[in-house]
């Protein structure tokens, strides 16, 4: 009996739901009394494809780094002008100029690309550990980045240990790093007052980071990727690896080819599954020309397989389109 009562419920709420999106609740109960559950879940699916539904949702929302549900702390660091500064969600959900620090990093000017080229990296991380037992050289504590993430390992570029630390505290050092951040050991503490580190996004460029993402490219990219995700529940498998680049490579290597083969095998069960995406992070990655970055918490559920965890995708947005470039 409970578990009809909680159908009951869910079913109620989900009409209830889809009557904001339908704009009529006559239309809605109409299509429900004909067609069922099932087939307004996947009409309504098909409207979380469509741009306008995003440029609606967005119109209000500030998308100055790209589109955030996870994070509510932004670190950007502009290279050229040795300048780490944080960024705060506020009441209003508007990310804020909270405070700047004068920082030092690589020795060498550009992009990170080898182990010991004394380059600081371009791209987003996230901050992955804080470490409180560091040398004293570092300062009283330390930030451990997510470099290299996916995109860097797909590009080749190697190399690991970029952290935000502080200044030695009983050495001198030069004014420069081997490819770290490093602020003074006072604004390294008050940094760490400030940020809750699994809430909290890194992102490094040669310049000043843009503040000024495209809202009609952001809505590009997540009607995509529900469209993506249409293609995936339907069993759509041409569509669905038509978002797919030609030069995909994953994670674990396997490339285009391969990973055809694979999904091709899975999708010819033609099993019902339950696919949900939430905590949806879009960023536009620096230094690129329609590189994005998403990040999202999937859940996925079909009768031979389950799974819930952290997925990301790198995509390349080309006009109304974007391809998969690499996912993990």
């Amino acid at each position: 009996m409970h578990n009809r009562v909680r159908q009951l419920l869910f079913t109620t709420l989900f009409i209830l739901f889809c009557s904001t999106l339908y704009g009529s609740d006559t239309d809605l109960l109409t299509d429900y009394r004909n067609k069922g559950i099932q087939q307004i879940q996947k009409e309504l699916d098909s409207k979380l494809a469509k741009e306008d539904y995003w440029n609606n949702y967005l119109k209000n929302i500030d998308t100055s780094f790209g589109y955030f549900e996870s994070y509510t702390n932004i670190l950007t660091c502009d290279k050229s002008k040795s300048q780490l500064s944080l960024y705060t969600k506020d009441s209003n959900n508007s990310y804020k100029l909270d405070k700047e620090y004068s920082a030092y990093t690589g020795k060498n000017k550009g992009d990170k690309q080898a182990e010991g080229d004394l380059r600081t990296p371009v791209g987003v991380y996230n901050i992955v550990k804080k470490i409180t037992k560091v040398d004293s050289f570092y300062g009283p504590l330390a930030f451990v980045t997510s470099y290299p993430n996916i995109y860097d390992k797909y590009r080749g570029k190697t190399g690991q240990g970029i952290w935000i630390h502080g200044f030695p505290i009983k050495q001198e050092r030069d004014e420069y790093t081997k490819g770290c951040i490093a602020i003074n050991n006072k604004s390294l503490e008050c940094l760490n007052k400030n940020i809750d580190i699994s809430k909290t996004l890194l992102i490094i460029d040669e310049k000043s980071v843009n503040k000024n993402t495209s809202k009609k490219k952001l809505s590009k990219v997540l009607a995509n990727l529900f469209a993506w995700r249409y293609s995936w529940i339907y069993n759509d498998i041409d569509s669905y690896l038509n978002f797919y680049s030609p030069k995909f490579k994953r994670f674990d290597g396997m490339n285009y080819k391969q990973f055809t083969k694979y999904k091709t095998r899975i999708f010819n069960k033609n099993e019902k599954k339950s696919i949900i995406f939430n905590n949806i992070n879009v960023i536009p990655y620096p230094d690129t020309k329609d590189i994005f970055k998403i990040a999202f918490k999937e859940k996925y559920k079909s009768n031979s397989f389950s799974f819930t965890g952290n997925k990301v995708l790198i995509v390349k947005l080309s006009a109304n389109k974007f391809n998969i470039i690499t996912e993990q």
